[in-house]
């Protein structure tokens, strides 16, 4: 049987499907699939976050995660659908007495991602986010090909997890180099024949009015965060990236929001209906070795970690201030570099060098990070904005205590305060020093704690379920939904 949940307070409606996906694919208005256990498992965490009763989130959040389909042998891709109405209108979807849920063959997608600096991915959310949705989408047979600027990345992979890489120039300055390399990117796919187009940010967004009016392409824009409200840009770019987000709220077809908060403000200020489809993580490889420890002259246990670029709305700033109150041997560890922000990491750096127990690190990721993250005694995001931080889940993943401020996409993550994954009111120095001196405090309670929402962030956000949300996008937009698919299919046993 299918079960529903309403949500009356966002006036959505979660239901359980055959995809982690499938709360996100209803609140696009596209079909979802009978349930099954990892399903079960996404649904719970989501409904335990969101503060639901512990009756409707009894089903399983132990079952393991479901790995995307691949093709089977004939080269088709596999999706399983349920009828739905409307795609205009948020309804519960019932299973037709006269179609029963069926396996539906669609052939693969041709997906073209502009707007990252591209893959692999070394800092930058919106890399990781792309890769891994990406590769997901390519481990189901969708053939994706990802643009990446030549000033990113030194090596010119032809391939890599399953997409092809087109590398093209761009003019690398603060104020023109996303944007020369996305209207470059759309020129090039323009004459491609893809399916989808699928931008990556509200500023890289910005040309996709040319496919979406000269191309035979779908659009669909993924908003990452409300960019227009950095602090970094001056007047002419916010205005800039402010008409960006309204264009991104009109031109694509589709309109995908990274996080709730994100979803709710295109609603109210736009009217849009932007399809919530949350970031998602990896289980980490167990870790055994310590170089990066050895590197930076880090104990295990031994250092508080922030991660992130060093610009102002993520407030390391205030981070290592607030480190000062507390008194100890233990270091803070910044691992992040300049985004076009010079004078202040300037800044930032200057209050870092007033305290020896601070350690700058500059861009770290791979296994560096990950062995940052697993051996920290808490990690740190004091951000003023953000879309739906990797970073967090990141070191939630690797079962390290998480501290973060009191903003909309870390109360999506972390939903209360309590041992494990605490929270402090935005911008309050003082209360930002009492909050990680209680972590530390008490390292056997934080690290059960840490833990247990370890197991939640691994259940609620996941890739595979990031990606059969967005590929039932995909199909809804070219008017391929999964209902149409099941008919043609039976016409043609029929036939």
């Amino acid at each position: 049987m299918i079960r529903r949940f309403f949500q009356s307070k966002r006036s959505s409606v979660l239901i359980e499907g055959d995809s982690p996906g499938a709360g996100a694919r209803l609140a696009a208005g596209v079909a979802v699939a009978p349930i099954d256990g990892a399903t079960a498992g996404y649904l719970a965490g989501r409904r335990e976050s969101q503060g639901m009763p512990q009756e409707a989130r009894a089903t399983s959040r132990l079952e393991p995660r479901r790995k995307p389909e691949r093709l089977d042998g004939e080269g088709t891709v596999l999706t399983s659908v349920a009828e739905v109405g409307d795609p205009g209108e948020l309804k519960t979807l019932r299973q037709s007495p006269r179609r029963p849920l069926v396996e539906v063959r669609s052939e693969p997608l041709r997906i073209a991602m502009i707007g990252q600096r591209g893959i692999p991915a070394t800092f930058g959310g919106v890399e990781h986010h792309v890769e891994e949705l990406g590769a997901a989408l390519a481990a189901r047979g969708h053939r994706v090909t990802v643009f990446s600027r030549n000033n990113y990345v030194d090596d010119r992979l032809v391939e890599y997890r399953g997409m092809r890489l087109r590398h093209l120039p761009t003019v690398g300055t603060k104020h023109l180099d996303a944007i020369v390399h996305s209207a470059l990117s759309t020129a090039v796919a323009c004459g491609q024949s893809y399916d989808i187009v699928h931008y990556h940010a509200v500023g890289p967004g910005i040309p996709a009015v040319i496919p979406r009016f000269l191309s035979g392409a779908k659009v669909v824009l993924t908003v990452h965060g409300l960019d227009g409200d950095r602090a970094k840009w001056g007047f002419a770019a916010r205005t800039i990236l402010k008409t960006g987000e309204w264009l991104s709220a009109h031109v694509p077809d589709a309109t995908i929001a990274v996080s709730d908060s994100i979803s709710e403000h295109y609603k109210s200020r736009y009217g849009r209906v932007a399809a919530h489809i949350p970031n998602g993580v990896e289980e980490p490889l167990p870790i055994s070795s310590t170089d990066a420890l050895e590197k930076f002259g880090l104990d295990r246990g031994g250092y508080v970690l922030f991660v992130g670029r060093i610009v102002p709305e993520k407030a390391p700033d205030m981070l290592i201030r607030a480190w000062r109150r507390l008194k100890g041997d233990m270091r803070l560890v910044i691992g992040g570099e300049s985004s076009y922000t010079n004078d202040f990491v300037r800044l930032v750096r200057d209050l870092g060098l007033s305290d020896d127990r601070v350690v700058f690190t500059g861009y770290v990721y791979g296994d560096e990070l990950s062995q940052l993250y697993a051996n920290a005694a808490a990690f740190v995001l004091p951000s003023s904005l953000e879309g739906l931080p990797l970073t967090l889940l990141e070191a939630a993943s690797h079962g390290t205590p998480v501290i973060a401020s009191d903003i909309a996409p870390h109360l999506e993550i972390i939903g209360s305060d309590g041992p494990g994954h605490h929270l402090f009111p935005c911008g309050d120095e003082q209360a930002l020093a009492a909050c990680i001196r209680r972590t530390l405090m008490d390292p056997a309670a934080e690290q059960a704690g840490a833990q247990s929402f370890r197991s939640h962030v691994l259940h609620t956000y996941t890739w595979g379920g990031a990606m059969e949300a967005t590929e039932s996008l995909y199909l809804q937009c070219l008017g391929r939904s999964a209902v149409a698919e099941a008919d043609r299919s039976e016409t043609a046993r029929i036939a």
